[in-house]
């Protein structure tokens, strides 16, 4: 929401200063995101006189020109030499003088004296696109022969009104009119609101044309539709004090018509909109679209319509889509001589899903969708008349109405306790009374309780605690006092949970890995939902914010990989991504799990990727999400090593290169390449691996009695380490090798790993090779040949027992 300075004073007569103000509207709910202050910016330029022109001699499209912009004293000040290019450059000329040092707003350059063909330059003389006020580069700025010599450009042009844009939140549509603006400003003490009471318009004969309602069986989608007619009125450019107020807030004047109606959503929130009357045939219908309508907008699209939205018709057909935009065979224009003023009430959840539907996202749909005063209506549609009588004459009609203005008074009770209970502010009854009735609330009653009526522009007000809010935020959270949290005489727990923890130290771990950490939509498709074992009706949404965002997620996996294709498709092919967040199972209460989960794609490996002078890398593989599922499991502190791998993943994987990581029936983690049909069907190419853990499902860790870390216990005796290569059949896992070797001497045997892995020449076709490297580490006296053989004799005995395999000879 943009407005200027000047404007907010039409509403509000100031008590403060203009910074004051600022600062104040963001403590008030209102934050600021920018101050636009053209006077700051063009402060270095003023008003030169062109006294000479001459050509210059060394150029034929030159002119050396000498400049006045006076003593500072109302005298003519020394002459300054510029160099001018301009062809409008001439003597007796007012225009715009930089003098040396003086940033140009629009390139950034700083200006210098310097030397154009050997002639001196002091200065600049400025067109419009040079100040930022225009494309136009044809020549410098004229500016009015009285403009005074030496003086600021800015205050000359009217160019010293500051543009404030605050960010207004959903609750606040009140606030999306300049006059709400003021109102709160007035409320906190900054000001006086200058309200006077809007007269109604006599109309001087009956409108030429009616409108009805028609809505049938179904749910009305206009409570109100008010309209006048202007006939006689002259069609042209808007004053220049509107266009200005426009053009400030980034809106293109148009025409007197137009202007108004805009002036009008921005100045008192009140969307309207105008038809030009010899184009509207018959009466005017607000009746729901009929299939396949369409309508071609005053953007210059056509749209589709479907029964679901509300339209405005005549008897020719539709002329505007109801509460969002006009048409453009009714719009106004130079040549327009009658028109129809149109002020409405229209159903805010159902322009919301129409604007969403067709993708339209203008200011009266912005405004319509979060409601806006009702009792507004027909005050909004005399104002808008007063004003186009104002600019462009005519005479107005009576005014028609269809349907009624509804009634939105309601009484809430207010006990004054409840200030200082919810936010501990200490308040008195005078204080809360001035502040509520001063923002239009209707207060009466006495303490301790207050009878309060919300004004018909505060649709958000439901409660006392919505009360407590407005009178705080207006007397100020400085008032709020900062108390200590109680200190009991026990220390203090730990603030995070065990999943908030193992949430951060799953992120950290994995972006060590050098992994990239993406947010994704807590939403998906159903079609990616039922890929990922979802899809139930019971977690589809009721109002989806788009087609293909429908279902609660329950997977991370569908979003990562998306995200992973769409970097893929902008040329960044080698990506790792993870993500910590929630998943949903069901919709009960213990459905809602919370997930880390990862993808990697190309050859984003732990390792890096891409292309290199020692050889391309390889693409990644279920092991490198095996080892990323590992090193998150064991940072939130999973008893990594007591982990079995099995081959039951879920069906979204590619079923012989995938696996999960369970604790005896505790499947804690899956990993493994996608599965191609998933991947088709999400429209991404692979090769693409990925994990998925849930955190939910790691054994909480046992207390300690302390939280001291444990004595650095090492052994002094050097480790010993053999290799063993067993001949198993080619189904046996490496896992049930390492697990029987483990277990042959477990306080001796600290580590065991395959280091090979052979089929083929020499082998039996239904064998495999696997070779193992086993760490002895004696913890009391070195060990002897003999107590190592006795070792390995028992680890072969226990891997045959186990497994079936034979060392390979």
């Amino acid at each position: 929401m943009k407005f200027t300075y000047s404007w907010l004073k039409d509403h509000l007569e100031p008590t403060a200063s203009f910074d004051q103000i600022v600062e104040r509207l963001s403590l008030i709910g209102l934050e600021v995101e920018g101050v636009e202050d053209k006077a700051k910016q063009l402060a270095p330029f003023v008003v030169g006189e062109v006294l000479t022109a001459e050509k210059h001699p060394n150029a034929d499209k030159l002119r050396v020109c000498t400049v006045s912009i006076g003593d500072g004293k109302g005298g003519p000040g020394d002459p300054i030499q510029v160099v001018c290019g301009a062809p409008n450059a001439r003597a007796g000329l007012k225009t715009v003088f930089a003098a040396p040092g003086t940033v140009i707003p629009t390139s950034g350059l700083e200006l210098k004296i310097g030397k154009i063909r050997d002639v001196e330059s002091r200065g600049m003389l400025c067109s419009a696109r040079e100040m930022g006020l225009s494309e136009e580069h044809d020549g410098i700025l004229e500016l009015p022969e009285d403009a005074p010599v030496g003086a600021p450009f800015a205050e000359v042009l009217g160019l010293n009104d500051p543009v404030i844009e605050i960010a207004v939140t959903p609750n606040r549509a009140d606030c999306l009119g300049v006059s709400g603006v003021a109102r709160d400003l007035a409320a906190a003490d900054l000001g006086e609101l200058m309200a006077p009471r809007v007269k109604p318009v006599e109309g001087t004969f009956p409108a030429p044309l009616k409108v009805t309602l028609e809505f049938g069986e179904t749910s009305p989608l206009c409570p109100a539709f008010a309209l006048r007619v202007v006939k006689g009125v002259k069609n042209g450019p808007s004053p220049q004090w509107l266009q200005d107020r426009l053009r400030a807030i980034g809106l293109r004047p148009i025409n007197a018509l137009v202007d108004v109606t805009n002036f009008m959503t921005f100045d008192r929130n009140r969307p309207l909109h105008v038809f030009d009357l010899k184009n509207v045939t018959g009466n005017l219908v607000v009746r729901r679209a009929k299939g396949s309508e369409t309508l071609l907008a005053l953007d210059g699209k056509s749209y589709t319509l479907d029964e679901s939205m509300c339209v405005i018709a005549d008897d020719r057909g539709v002329e505007s889509l109801a509460g969002i935009m006009g048409g453009e065979d009714s719009g106004c224009d130079e040549n327009t001589t009658d028109v129809v003023v149109e002020s409405a009430l229209w159903d805010a959840i159902n322009i919301a899903q129409t604007g969403r539907k067709l993708g339209i996202n203008s200011d009266a749909r912005f405004r319509f969708e979060r409601g806006i005063d009702p009792a507004f209506t027909l005050p909004g549609l005399d104002l808008a008349t007063h004003l186009i009588l104002e600019l462009c004459g005519g005479e107005p009609s009576e005014m028609v109405l269809a349907g009624a203005i509804p009634d939105t008074a309601r009484t809430v009770a207010f006990p004054l306790t409840e200030v200082k209970r919810l936010t501990g502010l200490e308040a008195s009854e005078d204080e809360i009374r001035g502040v509520l009735e001063k923002l239009g609330f209707a207060v009466s009653g006495a303490a301790p309780v207050l009878e309060v009526v919300p004004p018909s522009w505060r649709g958000d007000i439901e409660g006392k605690a919505d009360l407590v809010e407005e009178v705080v935020r207006i007397l100020g959270l400085e008032r709020v006092p900062s108390t200590e949290l109680p200190r009991g005489a026990d220390a203090r727990k730990a603030v995070l949970t065990t999943l908030q923890l193992r949430s951060r130290k799953a992120r950290r771990s994995l972006a060590a890995r050098g992994m990239v950490e993406a947010v994704t939509w807590s939403f998906v498709s159903k079609e990616a939902a039922r890929l990922f074992g979802g899809g139930a009706d019971a977690l589809a949404l009721s109002n989806p914010i788009a087609s293909d965002l429908s279902d609660m997620r329950p997977s991370l996996l569908p979003g990562l990989i998306r995200s992973a294709g769409a970097n893929a498709a902008r040329g960044a092919g080698d990506v790792a991504l993870f993500e910590v967040g929630q998943v949903f199972l069901g919709d009960g209460p213990g459905d809602q799990r919370q997930a880390a989960s990862g993808v990697r794609r190309g050859t984003a490996k732990p390792s890096g990727g891409g292309r290199h002078w020692a050889g391309n890398a390889a693409a990644v593989d279920a092991f490198d999400a095996k080892a990323d599922a590992l090193a998150a499991l064991a940072a939130c502190g999973a008893p990594v090593a007591n982990l079995q791998v099995t081959t039951d993943a879920p069906g979204w994987y590619h079923p012989g290169r995938s696996g999960t990581l369970r604790l005896g029936s505790n499947a804690m983690a899956h990993f493994g390449e996608i599965h191609p049909a998933v991947l088709e069907a999400l429209d991404v190419t692979g090769p693409l691996v990925a994990f998925e853990i849930v955190l939910d499902k790691i054994p909480e860790p046992k207390a300690k009695a302390t939280r001291v870390k444990p004595n650095l216990d090492l052994s002094p005796f050097q480790a010993v380490k053999r290799d063993f290569a067993f001949l198993v059949g080619r189904d046996v896992a490496a896992a049930d090798i390492l697990k029987a070797a483990q277990g042959a001497d477990k306080k001796l045997v600290t580590g065991v790993g395959v280091f090979d892995l052979y089929e083929g020449k020499g082998i039996d076709p239904d064998k495999k090779s696997v070779a193992v490297e086993v760490t002895l580490q004696p913890r009391e006296r070195t060990l002897t040949d003999k107590e190592i053989d006795e070792v390995a004799g028992r680890i072969v005995a226990e891997v045959a027992k186990k497994t079936g395999a034979t060392l390979r000879a």
